[in-house]
């Protein structure tokens, strides 16, 4: 754990292939990274597919209603619902949709985030301004690069845990 400079802010990603860190923008969205604590914490992200992994743009997961593989699984459901936290206002910025970066996934309104999100696999400029970015992948794109293809996927990936680096 050396590279992390603030565990608190410090998300780390268990996938199939290994760990991928998050580095959390709590001055940039406090309330998004806020959000992504407590439910990391509260192990919701634990087993939630990537339901939504479009080559060349963004891995999309975190229904963490609807998404996880280990209780009562449907394919066709995950991406549709949220946690039982209320929705959060957008918290944009000038931070650009580069790759590796955290989007905050949301509804045509953009006060309709809640517990989804995406990593971009490239710089994706068309986005800025128009989703929140709360967070960056610091190690481990490789790792992301691997998450299984597909809207949704046949055999989608998920997140086997998630925990806030300050807790591992």
């Amino acid at each position: 754990m050396a590279d992390i400079k603030d565990p608190e802010n410090t998300i780390l990603m268990e996938l199939k292939d290994g760990t991928v860190t998050i580095e959390l923008m709590p001055k940039v969205a406090p309330k998004h990274v806020e959000r992504m604590k407590t439910l990391v914490r509260a192990g919701a992200y634990d087993n939630v597919c990537f339901h939504r992994v479009i080559d060349g743009f963004m891995a999309q997961t975190g229904d963490v209603a609807n998404g996880n593989m280990e209780q009562d699984f449907n394919i066709r459901m995950a991406g549709t619902g949220g946690s039982d936290h209320p929705d959060l206002p957008a918290e944009f910025s000038k931070l650009p949709h580069c790759r590796g970066s955290i989007g905050a996934a949301r509804s045509a309104n953009p006060d309709s985030a809640n517990s989804q999100f995406f990593i971009n696999f490239s710089d994706n400029d068309f986005l800025n301004g128009q989703y929140t970015v709360y967070g960056q992948v610091t190690s481990g794109m490789d790792i992301v690069d691997a998450i299984t293809r597909g809207e949704p996927p046949v055999s989608p990936d998920r997140m086997i845990s998630m925990k806030v680096a300050a807790d591992a």
